[in-house]
């Protein structure tokens, strides 16, 4: 059966199938701001398959037939090497692909979501070194990447922030590199772009990334304010 075809990926009455989770969760994302005008992504790694919703459908309206389905492990760094079990007719893949196999890759993770939150572009601009940082507030949400322990009220959360490139594919170097010089932090900022964020499967993927939004949001508004966002011991 070619990939084209190979539907029976991807049709389940499983609420829980990644197939039909993509779609509830890009709906979801999509009333929260964070996926407005076709942009943002999510995919979902189980064992050897990894489901991604597709690019340029507007994510409100994905449907489980749009969902692309390529095997794990593999290296898609180009167009051209990528093996799909599953490829939509017509539709295109999400140029984040080379960017969620950097979670799976560096962080074992199971889903990855990327987000064009204003909360997360609006920290980019704000905070103009390589970091992002606060402390002394209700972060115990997110986790440490290298062990997945909760953060304290009185750690400090640091996110790296790495330049945007107007080729999403071409962020998968400095993403990793990023990952790699803070293995502790739970997501990576994309300056004027948004923020990847990863856990070892979609229901921590997706309360980190809420969590990390609050905290986004507050930390904007506290910098607007003239209050410090981290506090001395």
């Amino acid at each position: 059966m070619s990939a084209e075809n190979n539907d029976s990926l991807v049709i389940s009455t499983d609420p829980l199938h990644p197939a039909n989770l993509i779609p509830e969760l890009c709906r979801s994302f999509y009333h929260l701001g964070w996926v407005t005008g076709t942009g943002g992504g999510i995919c979902i790694r189980e064992g050897d398959k990894v489901y991604i919703a597709p690019s340029g459908v507007q994510k409100e309206r994905i449907e489980p037939t749009h969902i692309f389905v390529l095997p794990y492990p593999q290296a898609p760094s180009l167009h051209a090497d990528r093996v799909f079990l599953r490829r939509p007719p017509v539709l295109k893949e999400s140029a984040c692909t080379p960017l969620f196999w950097n979670s799976f890759d560096i962080r074992d993770a199971g889903s990855c979501i990327h987000t064009h939150s204003q909360h997360a572009v609006m920290v980019t601009l704000l905070w103009t070194g390589p970091t992002f940082t606060i402390s002394h507030q209700m972060i115990k949400g997110v986790r440490v990447a290298g062990t997945g322990n909760a953060l304290s009220y009185l750690d400090t959360l640091e996110v790296p922030i790495i330049e945007n490139t107007p080729n999403e594919e071409d962020l998968k170097d400095s993403m990793a590199e990023a990952m790699n010089r803070y293995p502790d932090a739970p997501g990576v900022l994309v300056r004027r772009h948004g923020v990847y964020v990863w856990g070892p499967d979609w229901q921590k993927a997706k309360t980190q990334t809420e969590c990390l939004d609050y905290l986004f949001e507050i930390a904007v508004k506290m910098k607007l304010a003239g209050l410090p966002t981290v506090l001395n011991p």
